[in-house]
């Protein structure tokens, strides 16, 4: 299309029952821009920021990769989604509970063995180890049959170990108990409620008894096999729930994007005012599927940009939406880092696809490093390579380019740096269209061959020279007709990016190209120069004079004079460094073939300084490190330059005044493409 979309302001009022189900379908299609997109929303409700944080919170024990937005199969939650999440967080949350208490015990339990371990062998008291910072032990007799209660009672707390039989027929009923330092409260408690009934310890009794030590580490041993049994359940829930916590991620997610823009539209207790843009082709299909959707509930009413209020007195712009095919609408990234274009005026950027492709081209020609480029494009587009989906936005641009840098490597006989492999196919074909065999169509590289290279040289940085001149050319052009579209006659004629300007550029490289043809500068040329410089400086006075605004001179003779003069200078410096800059993409082609040309010959020496296997292994590591910078460092270089040419060269001319890109709601903001 030649220019953007055109858009309509919708309104749609919508009973409070069916705003959800129209949320989510404008959510998916993506077709409408809403008034104030770009302000800041208020929390979200407790419910759904409660059900993220617990799906975030299940999520990360259990080492689950949530979505950052909805999935393509995502829906509004409603009771069973809710009754899901909470099933499924529940139960990661009590098996996060019970491992963080094993491991807490675990921990505690360590501690008092390595402590009662570090002293068992101490020469000291046993009554003094009870002052130990870790440890507290307690020494007595217990109904053995009481024993097995205390030990379910006292649980993770403590540990009881049996110490065997007595004098006079006492066996068994004396214990050990031991426990950490801060749980010594707790442990009384339990031994006080079965009876238990402290013994004095021998006077002189030295370390702590064996029995303790293997309670301790039997017990340590039971935990740890505790976590790992732990560990396992979770590994078998992250399998059985990570897929329903992501659906469930993605649910939610859809459910605070529709509640943050609820909560900027207008409504009463009842209904809902949901107003935006949306382009004129989709509002049929809009209204049928919403009427469709809501059973008729739903009003719509449409209004024409020049109806809207706001559109008239200036307050709001018209969202800007391109459409274009799968080549183009790649580059409208190009455009967008740039600006928008205004609502109604010429879209360029299938000029800057074209372009840009060339460009990238000349370039970087070669076929082998051109056929990289093209199929990571394939790899990254739909359907291809996962893991560089994230680069599905440049996958016709790295074709397109791939494409052209594959033209231009066989025009100078390239196969990643590779000057050999290509010359016997040139030969046959220059033979049957020139009638002479050729090594290679173009030579970039002046000690490549005797004789004429470096003519051709400068016939190829002439060619790039007249790119530049019709990418300027285009610019000025895209220019005119975007003010007489905007109705500012005095622009589009008279100013130096008008056509006034366009003209004496025009006029000025016929004047240099007749020259360097043999031919000489006329008396009617400088009528030819004069004639257009005259018009951009005297643009302002004339123009003034035939729309009849007085006073003629706005600020004055010398100011009027003084910015006639600058306008000529910046008119003819413009003109001369905006085609001169193009002698960069010669320059960038040379230098490409140079650095080509240095890891070809580099490798071939290497194949044949070294004997043996050495060499060919040596000059095939030459060979794929030198294409392998050549690629990403060369090809990064290219690409900055082309944008640069893009920017500074063709846009300048005419984004003097940026638009309103249309942004409109949609669930998935990773992707521009409709669900």
């Amino acid at each position: 299309m030649i220019r953007p979309r055109k858009m309509k302001y919708i309104e749609l009022t919508v009973l409070k029952t069916d705003v959800d189900r129209v949320i989510e379908y404008l959510g998916r299609r993506g077709l409408m821009h809403f008034s104030g997109a770009g302000e800041e929303a208020p929390d979200l409700s407790g419910k759904v920021r409660g059900n993220i944080e617990k799906i975030k919170s299940a999520a990360e024990f259990l080492g689950a990769e949530l979505p950052a937005e909805p999935l393509p199969e995502s829906v509004m939650p409603g009771e069973t989604e809710e009754a899901l999440t909470e099933k499924l967080c529940s139960a990661a949350e009590a098996l996060k509970k019970r491992e963080a208490e094993a491991e807490q015990e675990r921990r505690r339990i360590e501690e008092t063995f390595n402590e009662a371990r570090a002293f068992a062998n101490l020469n000291a008291p046993f009554a003094d180890l009870d002052q130990l910072s870790y440890l507290t032990l307690r020494v007595g007799r217990l109904d053995p049959r009481a024993q097995l209660s205390l030990r379910e009672s006292l649980g993770d707390r403590a540990v009881l170990v049996s110490l065997g039989g007595g004098k006079d027929g006492e066996s068994g009923d004396r214990v050990l108990a031991a426990a950490s330092r801060k749980g010594r409260f707790a442990l009384d408690s339990e031994l006080k409620k079965f009876s238990f009934e402290p013994l004095a310890v021998p006077e002189g009794f030295q370390g702590v008894p064996a029995e303790l030590l293997a309670g301790l580490e039997k017990r340590l041993k039971d935990v740890e096999t505790a976590l790992v049994a732990t560990g396992f359940q979770k590994e078998k829930m992250l399998a059985e729930s990570g897929p329903g916590l992501q659906r469930l991620a993605g649910s939610w997610l859809m459910a605070a994007a529709a509640e943050k823009l609820k909560s900027r539209l207008t409504a009463t207790a009842n209904i809902f005012l949901l107003s935006g843009w949306t382009p004129q082709d989709a509002v049929s299909g809009l209204a049928a599927d919403l009427a469709k959707i809501s059973e008729g509930r739903v009003a719509i009413r449409s209004f024409s940009p020049d109806e809207v209020t706001e559109v008239r007195e200036g307050k709001e712009k018209i969202p800007v939406s391109l459409k274009h095919g799968a080549f183009v609408r790649g580059f409208e990234g190009v455009v967008f880092s740039y600006g928008a274009p205004l609502y109604g005026t010429v879209d360029p950027t299938p000029l800057v696809a074209v372009f840009f492709t060339i460009l990238f081209g000349i370039m970087f020609g070669d076929v082998g490093q051109g056929f990289v480029l093209f199929l990571a494009g394939i790899l990254a587009g739909r359907g291809g390579f996962k893991p560089l989906a994230r680069f599905r936005s440049y996958s016709s641009p790295l074709i397109a380019v791939g494409i052209a840098s594959m033209i231009m490597g066989l025009l100078n006989g390239e196969v990643f740096t590779n000057e050999e492999l290509l010359v016997g196919p040139t030969r046959l074909v220059t033979s049957a269209l020139f009638g002479r065999p050729m090594d290679r169509i173009l030579t970039l590289m002046p000690l490549a061959e005797k004789g004429g290279s470096v003519v051709k040289l400068f016939y190829f940085f002439g060619f790039t020279i007249a790119v530049g001149v019709i990418l300027n050319s285009a610019g000025f052009l895209v220019n005119i007709a975007n003010r007489f579209i905007m109705k500012k006659y005095e622009e589009a004629i008279f100013s130096r990016t008008g056509l006034a300007g366009l003209l004496l550029f025009w006029y000025a490289l016929f004047i240099a190209l007749r020259c360097m043809l043999g031919g000489r500068f006329r008396w009617f040329d400088l009528a030819g120069l004069l004639v257009p410089a005259s018009c951009v400086f005297f643009g302002p006075l004339i123009w003034r004079c035939v729309s009849g605004k007085r006073p003629v001179l706005a600020h004055g003779l010398m100011v009027f004079v003084m910015e006639g003069f600058v306008e000529i200078l910046e008119t003819a410096s413009t003109c001369v460094s905006n085609t001169v800059s193009f002698l960069r993409v010669g320059a960038f082609a040379l230098s490409h073939a140079v650095l080509s040309y240095i890891v070809f010959r580099f490798s071939e020496e290497l194949a044949h300084a070294a004997g043996g296997p050495a060499g060919p292994v040596s000059a095939l590591f030459v060979m794929v490190f030198g294409n392998v910078v050549i690629i990403v460092l060369e090809g990064m270089i290219v690409a900055i330059q082309v944008v640069r040419l893009q920017y500074y060269e063709f846009f300048s001319k005419f984004f003097t005044e940026t638009g309103l890109e249309f942004r409109p709601f949609r669930f998935r903001k990773g992707t521009g493409e409709q669900e």
